[in-house]
């Protein structure tokens, strides 16, 4: 059984800021877990658009990246390196499905696409893409030490998290559908003197 207080965190999962965090890479910041082991977390920044669109530096990859269309600045980590995201079409029915070279399966429908691989051999079976610009990352009990501290809520994600027409809006939004006090931090103004 997990303790409330510090909840346990699986791939999937949000990790939406607290309002002391200040640190400017994460302040007011909704980082989606992708990957979860003993050496430590990594995860992307879901509410960071840029203003460079997909087009302009992956022209293929443009159509699929939706709304808002641009790349997202995933965290402070490797920042020349793209991780692209996105939920496969999943097709129900008596086969098994069978996820395409170049599409790694993460959690639900979500995977980890290589940009490398030829975006004919994955247009079809891809529903929604995200393009982010580095990444976020823990090391060993890193992670578990911030959340224990207070820095980080641990919650879970629903589909349109990773792909919401409005990122600004995600880490009220998140906070709003919460259970008990937790949806009352989004009203917290930034400045606790305003209160």
């Amino acid at each position: 059984m997990s303790d409330p207080l510090h909840p346990a965190v699986a791939v999937g999962d949000l990790l939406v800021a607290a309002p002391e965090l200040l640190d400017p890479n994460f302040e007011h910041s909704v980082v989606l877990v992708l990957d979860l082991d003993d050496n430590g977390a990594l995860g992307v920044v879901l509410n960071r658009p840029s203003a460079v669109p997909v087009a302009e530096v992956l022209p293929e990859w443009g159509d699929l990246a939706g709304v808002p269309g641009v790349l997202f600045q995933g965290g402070p980590v490797s920042t020349d390196a793209a991780i692209a995201v996105a939920a496969s079409r999943r097709v129900d029915g008596p086969s098994p499905v069978v996820d395409p070279a170049g599409f790694r399966p993460l959690y639900d429908d979500v995977g980890i696409v290589d940009l490398d691989t030829p975006l004919p051999e994955l247009e079809p079976v891809l529903r929604s893409l995200r393009i982010f610009a580095g990444y976020a990352g823990w090391g060993a009990e890193q992670l578990a030490t911030e959340i224990r501290e207070g820095a980080w809520y641990v919650v879970p994600s629903v589909p349109e998290d990773l792909f919401c027409d409005d990122p600004l809006e995600l880490w009220k939004q998140v906070l709003r559908r919460q259970p008990g006090e937790l949806a009352w931090v989004s009203t917290r103004p930034v400045d606790p003197s305003q209160n």
